[in-house]
């Protein structure tokens, strides 16, 4: 965040120890620089937590410093945001800083002392200082003296890139466009002459200090990428982007917050620094959980009001409905604080009008609008902390806009409500609502410091940090049910992470006994926390996904899936929607199973693990039971036979190619026929994610590894052998059937080429396909004689393929499979959660 600053020593000189660094300006300055008084006559004064002065005449700012060596939050972070996926509005950083003399210079500096530090003596903390560089943030030279405080004039480092957005602008691909990454696009510099302090918003309290600049960037191009950043509402004129930065000195928090220790099973962020004096039977990474700071009024009280609750507020400016169902999802975190023995502890408001979301006070849920596709809104939860102690200062959601839409479109599809003369179901809306909810309590439960837990949905969905999967089933009469698409409320291991995290205890009782207790007593209840997707290895922890099973669920989900798809008419679009807008409803149809195949494949040389402790009584690594992953290879391999990869004739008669002011995009379906719909292109993209898991270079090397462990686990060659028994060696068809058994064939040779190929792969895993492609081959070579021609043509390309892998393996890529259109952010697999 700044520059390193170093130290070159030439003779005798003072210590580096910033805390005894040089003094205040010396009075023999003062003599030649005017009094802060007489400087600043005529000047607007704010007084706060660092005096300052306006001069309005020149639009400057000049600060008092009269805090020197002394700690204090520096907070800076983007008012405005530049749109589609870019620098956004909320983004922000902050740095533990100091005001520092040297020699007439002062410098905004960022000291080391926070990530490495040493707990001992006066000398030991002295040689970690000097081990480790620091940051210079910013020069000052004073320009009045008063007393021990010194005026600089503060507006070149307000007024700048304070977010360092200026290479985001210039990089297509960084801004959330479509291009090369690094290039492709012009580059962008701050125009000192178009950009200023806006002192509407630069505001002084007694603990905070807040400062806003306009700050304009030019250059770009009126074509090229850049143009596209105009024509999708990133600037009326592409070559200048204006936005607001906002930057605050903020006092750190007095000393009276007790950090608590963390535990890898608690579902808590970890807030880390390195201990140099810690005795050699202890760690040098010293672990504390973070948190916001929470105490009783009464400790010793079973139930007790909160000395101050936490608070958040919800940005005004989202849509009255979505509003209230911020507020209601949020507001479920309360019923977490009661388990904790709270009342009214957790609260969710809407923010007062005039408060100022970016102001450090607030903990906020700001709704940012976007200008990319809508059903790409994807959200994040950040928290920021006192470097000290890793006490939550604030908490800030960002949920992008229109969130709710995808799950609308989903709706559409599953209800296929629009018919002639008849309402529409407002079981469309509640859905949306119902994960708008969700949303809220799920992005606010990362700001209050828990991981994703993503084994919950397998204990009756057991946690809004997990990722919810709509759930839904088949009637007896061909509709879908929806009522229980989302849960309602706080979940059970939420309560169980607060009261970990959070709960206060009385006087005198032991912390961490206390800590261990709740522990036992959270694994004792059956609760299981894998706070990732188990590197796609374990068998009960995936995103968007629903039930105790997920090879059940995958085979349940592709029976509702293929009921859907025959099913599927013009009543999924309203009245005087084009037909071609069929497409986007039935994109999330057709692929509704995508996050099945991800959760069943893991089941497929994967692996039961816990994040255990020491004698905890947790299971800590088990194998997967051969039967369980022969039913999953089972599954998978159903989700790519022509039968369930095929639409009706029905419906692909029904959608003409786009008409003019509807353009494809990322939400349709990419292919291979032009303006037309492709049936083949839209089967390819389902059938290659299950090929990708099914022949991942990883899994492979797993299922190799266990097989040699014990035998009766089913091995990477067992697996190939079912996959071509079911492709290339089944009985060919003829027709649209076979059309699409010869594009699963196609994309079968495709990634067990890629396979080995991969040199990042492991040499035996890489020798087993090679094994597996050489039998493929000579089988091709004695059934092509008696193939019919579309058999043989495909035989022919299959054939080329391996021979020009043969020449050259190394540099051998085969063609990309068409894209799946993004499923995110019904799942954002990128989704942020903290700073």
């Amino acid at each position: 965040m700044g520059l390193l600053l170093v130290a070159a020593h030439c003779s005798f000189a003072q210590p580096r120890n910033t805390q005894q660094a040089d003094t205040p300006p010396a009075k023999s300055e003062s003599r030649t620089l005017p009094s802060i008084s007489n400087f600043s006559a005529g000047f607007k004064k704010y007084e706060g937590f660092f005096n300052f002065y306006y001069d309005g005449r020149n639009g400057r700012i000049y600060l008092e410093i009269s805090r020197w060596n002394e700690p204090f939050l520096y907070f800076s972070s983007l008012t405005d945001g530049v749109g589609n996926g870019g620098p956004e509005r909320g983004q922000a950083a902050s740095a533990a800083v100091q005001f520092v003399k040297y020699g007439a210079k002062i410098m905004l500096l960022q000291p080391n002392s926070f990530n490495y530090r040493a707990s001992g003596n006066a000398d030991e903390k002295q040689t970690v200082e000097r081990a480790f560089a620091q940051s210079v943030l910013w020069g000052f030279n004073a320009v009045a003296i008063e007393g021990d405080n010194a005026l600089v004039d503060i507006t070149p480092f307000l007024v700048r890139d304070s977010q360092k957005i200026g290479d985001r602008l210039g990089n297509p691909r960084a801004a959330g466009i479509n291009g090369p990454a690094g290039g492709g696009g012009a580059s962008y510099r701050m125009d000192e002459s178009r950009s200023a302090l806006y002192m509407d918003n630069t505001r002084n309290f007694p603990l905070n200090t807040e400062f806003e600049a306009v700050i304009t960037f030019t250059g770009g191009s009126n074509g090229g990428f850049n143009f596209g950043f105009a024509a999708n509402g990133i600037a009326p004129d592409p070559t200048a982007v204006s936005v607001r930065m906002h930057q605050s000195f903020v006092a750190l928090p007095d000393s009276n917050y007790h950090p608590r220790k963390f535990d890898p099973r608690s579902g808590l962020f970890a807030f880390t620094y390195m201990d140099f004096s810690a005795p050699m039977n202890e760690p040098l990474t010293q672990r504390f959980t973070r948190r916001h700071r929470l105490q009783k009024k009464d400790p010793a009280a079973a139930v007790s009001e909160p000395v101050k609750p936490i608070v958040y507020y919800i940005d005004r400016g989202a849509p009255p409905l979505i509003k209230k169902a911020l507020i209601e999802g949020g507001s479920w975190w309360n019923q977490a604080f009661e388990a904790a023995g709270y009342k009214n502890a957790f609260q969710v408001k809407e923010l007062p009008e005039g408060a100022d979301p970016m102001d450090i006070r607030y903990n906020v849920v700001n709704w940012v609008d976007r200008s990319g596709s809508p059903q790409r809104a994807f959200s994040f939860g950040s928290s920021y902390i006192d470097p000290r102690t890793g006490e939550i200062i604030k908490g800030v959601v960002t949920l992008g806009s229109d969130r709710h839409r995808q799950d609308y479109l989903i709706a559409e599809g599953l209800l296929q409500p629009y018919e002639d003369g008849k309402p529409v179901s407002p079981q469309l809306q509640e859905l949306a609502l119902a994960r708008i909810r969700q949303l809220s309590a799920h992005e606010i439960g990362h700001t209050l410091g828990m991981y994703h837990n993503f084994a919950a949905s397998v204990k009756d969905r057991a946690s809004v940090m997990d990722y919810p999967f709509p759930r839904f089933t088949l009637k007896a009469d061909g509709t879908i049910d929806v009522s229980d698409a989302y849960a309602t409320g706080i979940g059970s291991w939420d309560k169980r992470a607060v009261i970990w995290g959070y709960q206060d205890f009385a006087p005198g009782t032991s912390e961490n006994e206390a800590l261990d207790k709740i522990m036992n007593e959270t694994l004792q209840q059956g609760f299981l926390f894998i706070p990732d997707i188990g590197g796609n290895v374990h068998p009960l922890s995936h995103q968007w996904d629903d039930g105790k099973n997920a090879v059940d669920e995958l085979n349940r989900i592709m029976t509702v899936r293929r009921h859907i798809l025959d099913n599927f008419s013009e009543k999924a679009i309203p009245a005087n929607a084009p037909m071609s807008t069929l497409e986007e409803v039935l994109v999330p149809m057709y692929l509704l199973h995508r996050y099945s195949i991800e959760a069943a494949a893991k089941s497929l040389g994967g692996l039961y693990f816990t994040h255990a402790l020491k004698n905890d009584g947790q299971t800590v690594t088990k194998m997967i039971a051969p039967g369980e992953q022969r039913k999953a290879l089972n599954a998978l391999l159903n989700t790519i036979t022509p039968e369930a990869l095929m639409l009706p004739e029905s419906l692909i008669s029904k959608i003409p190619p786009r008409p003019a002011g509807y353009p494809s995009g990322i939400e349709t379906f990419a292919g291979h026929t032009g303006v037309t719909f492709d049936p083949l292109g839209a089967a390819e993209t389902a059938a290659a994610t299950t090929l990708s898991y099914l022949l991942d270079a990883e899994r492979a090397a797993r299922l190799i590894e266990y097989q040699s462990r014990s035998s009766d686990q089913p091995g990477f060659m067992a697996v190939v052998d079912a996959l071509l028994a079911q492709t290339w060696k089944a009985a060919p068809a003829a027709g649209y059937k076979g059309q699409v058994q010869t594009l699963v064939n196609n994309l079968t040779v495709k990634y067990l080429l890629q396979l080995a190929a991969n040199t990042r792969a492991s040499e035996i895993v890489r020798g087993q396909a090679l094994l597996k492609i050489d039998e493929l081959k000579h089988w091709i070579g004695t059934a092509i004689t008696s193939a019919a021609p579309a058999q043989k043509a495909n035989m022919l390309f299959a054939l080329s393929q391996m021979e020009a892998f043969k020449t050259n393996p190394d540099k051998f890529q085969p063609p990309a499979a068409a894209e799946m259109p993004p499923g995110a952010p019904i799942g954002m697999p990128g989704e942020l959660f903290d700073y």
